[in-house]
């Protein structure tokens, strides 16, 4: 991304948010807009493409707290009319006309500014560069973050599970290795920045350094194209890679793969692939941190008379005593019948107990449970008739 682009592209509005949202509120758009636009899900659609390779570009900035920083000053500066093409100076008349397009370039240039951040980068433009006019030679850049999103059965994520996962993101060109060169050639250095990627340049009164336009700030010059890549040294490639989930993931979990993102620049180290974790629900169980859940329906007499009680686990059953006078909602506890951490933790089964209520008697039951009415004790509910006199 080059420094113009942190002027012209307004981050905020390709993520659809405000400029005070907040770090977690610029993360869930942009996995909203991921999801939506992710070439896996419109094959064939570029407009697709661009608005996934826009989001992915605007979250890159905006998720980083230093850069965002960076990008909302430089953004605010320029937007206050200090650097206008024709503005006067001090709003005398004589002033130097400026053209961004001058301080930046035709070139691509780094991700930030050239190579050089926000501080360095004015540094540069009002002390006149570094001593002796010499720039700094880009260094190795790291590559992007990728972010991506499994979906796994309930099963999978409390055993863990290992399962290919198929990528289309962009890698290092496999026929000139990331050089950009045609294979059997070599980029060479560029002649008019001698490597740096940057070269001093005055005007007026100014003295600063932009991103060398022959090379495009890289520091070489690729004369004969790699007809893969067409000189980019990285495309848009499919690979798939194995990924161990671990016993216990739940849902929402993001899960850190280092080095699996973007190759890097120059040399660089590649970015960080980060797995963002969605649990379909079973029909049975539900989870509670490393606890299952699970409701069981009783008859009355059951819970009345007690009995034993056969429910399933995820690997088998267990058969739990539910005690006589059992009320409706007690739960039972099956112990270490949960979740399994690979670190030794062990949650548990809770089985909550669900009275039913039949809608429908025969003759033979209904009179059955009228002698027992009659038999029985009724329910404690002073409290409740005093109520109701006080109020009546």
């Amino acid at each position: 991304m080059s420094s113009k682009d942190w002027i012209e592209k307004d981050f905020y509005a390709v993520l659809g948010v405000d400029k005070a949202a907040s770090a977690d509120d610029i993360k869930k758009a942009y996995r909203k807009l991921a999801r939506e636009s992710h070439p896996d899900h419109n094959p064939g659609d570029p407009k697709a493409e661009e608005r996934f390779k826009a989001a992915s570009e605007a979250y890159n900035v905006l998720s980083d707290s230093g850069r965002r920083r960076e990008y909302d000053e430089m953004r605010s500066l320029f937007g206050s009319g200090a650097f206008r093409r024709n503005a006067r100076g001090g709003g005398q008349p004589g002033g130097m006309p400026f053209d961004v397009s001058d301080m930046f370039g035709g070139g691509g240039g780094d991700r930030r500014f050239g190579g050089a951040g926000f501080q360095d980068l004015f540094s540069s433009i009002f002390t006149g560069g570094q001593a002796g006019g010499a720039a700094a030679p880009r260094g190795p850049a790291r590559g992007r973050d990728v972010e991506t999103e499994v979906a796994l059965d309930f099963g999978d994520a409390v055993r863990g599970v290992t399962l290919p996962l198929t990528l289309r993101a962009p890698g290092v060109c496999d026929t000139c290795h990331g050089n950009g060169a045609k294979p059997g050639t070599q980029p060479r250095t560029c002649p008019v920045c001698h490597g740096a990627g940057v070269t001093n340049r005055n005007q007026g009164s100014f003295s600063f350094s932009e991103p060398c336009r022959n090379c495009q700030g890289v520091g070489t010059v690729v004369e004969e194209k790699c007809p893969e890549c067409h000189g980019s040294g990285g495309v848009t490639k499919t690979r798939t890679m194995n990924v161990r989930f671990p016993a216990g993931v739940a849902d929402g979990q993001r899960i850190r793969l280092a080095g699996r993102g973007e190759p890097g620049e120059r040399g660089g180290p590649a970015g960080d692939l980060f797995v963002h974790v969605k649990v379909r629900p079973d029909e049975l169980f539900g989870r509670t941190g490393d606890d299952l859940t699970l409701t069981v329906p009783v008859t009355f007499a059951e819970a009345v008379l007690g009995t034993d009680l056969r429910v399933p686990t995820l690997d088998g059953a267990v058969t739990l005593r539910v005690p006589p006078g059992t009320p409706s909602g007690r739960v039972l506890r099956a112990r270490g019948k949960g979740v399994v951490r690979r670190e030794g933790q062990v949650g548990d089964l809770l089985v909550t107990l669900d009275v039913v209520v039949p809608a429908r008697l025969s003759d033979e039951a209904r009179t059955a449970l009228e002698a027992f009415a009659e038999q029985s004790p009724p329910a404690a509910r002073e409290h409740l008739d005093a109520r109701v006199r006080r109020v009546s």
